[in-house]
C-alpha cells in the first residue's frame, strides 16, 4: 500500500480535484433536478472508481493493493447503478450514495491503519474515511430529508473529501521529493 501511494500520489490529487469539482457543482446548483444529480454522481464515481482500480491493478504486487481495488469496484458499482436506473427515487439514490460512502470510508480507514507507521500525514486518509462513514450514516439515518439539503450535504462532503485527498497526495509528493520517504 505504501509503495502504491508513493508511486501514484498524483492519483490521490486527481481524485481530490474531481471530488472538489463535484462538490462545487452540487453547492452552486442546489436546485439541480434528481436526474442531473444522478448523472453528476454517476460520472464522478465512475471516473473516481476507474482511477482507483487502475492504480490498484497496475500495482498488484504491492501489499494492500486490493483495498484500493475494492474502493474502485464500489465506485463503479454505484456509478453503473445510477445510470442503469435513472428513474429511481431520491431515497434510493441516497441509500446508494450512503452505502458507497460507508464502504469507501471503512476501506480508507483500513488503508490509514496500514500506513500509520510509515507515512507522516496518514491521518488525512483516516479522517477521509471517518468523514465518509459519518456522511453515509447521516444519509441513511435521514433518507427523507429534502433534496436541497441532500445536495448541500453531498457537496460539502465532496469538498472535504477532495481537499483531504489532495492534501494527502501533495504531502506524499513533497516528502518523496525531499527524500523523507
Amino acid at each position: 500500500m505504501y509503495d502504491l501511494l508513493l508511486r501514484h500520489w498524483w492519483v490521490y490529487v486527481l481524485r481530490g480535484i474531481l471530488a472538489i469539482a463535484f462538490g462545487f457543482l452540487a453547492i452552486l446548483w442546489p436546485e439541480l433536478t434528481l436526474g442531473i444529480l444522478i448523472f453528476l454522481f454517476g460520472i464522478y464515481v465512475l471516473v473516481e472508481g476507474a482511477l482507483a482500480m487502475a492504480a490498484a491493478v497496475s500495482n498488484r504486487h504491492v501489499q494492500g493493493w486490493w483495498v484500493l481495488l475494492l474502493e474502485g469496484v464500489a465506485g463503479l458499482g454505484a456509478g453503473f447503478f445510477a445510470f442503469l436506473w435513472p428513474g429511481i427515487t431520491a431515497i434510493v439514490l441516497l441509500i446508494i450514495i450512503a452505502l458507497w460512502a460507508i464502504v469507501t470510508g471503512v476501506l480508507e480507514i483500513m488503508a490509514a491503519v496500514q500506513l500509520r507507521r510509515i507515512l507522516p500525514g496518514e491521518w488525512a486518509l483516516g479522517l477521509i474515511g471517518v468523514l465518509s462513514v459519518l456522511i453515509g450514516v447521516i444519509l441513511v439515518a435521514n433518507p427523507a430529508s429534502g433534496a436541497l439539503a441532500v445536495v448541500w450535504v453531498i457537496g460539502i462532503y465532496a469538498l472535504l473529501f477532495g481537499g483531504l485527498l489532495t492534501y494527502l497526495g501533495v504531502k506524499v509528493k513533497s516528502l518523496r521529493e525531499r527524500g523523507s520517504l
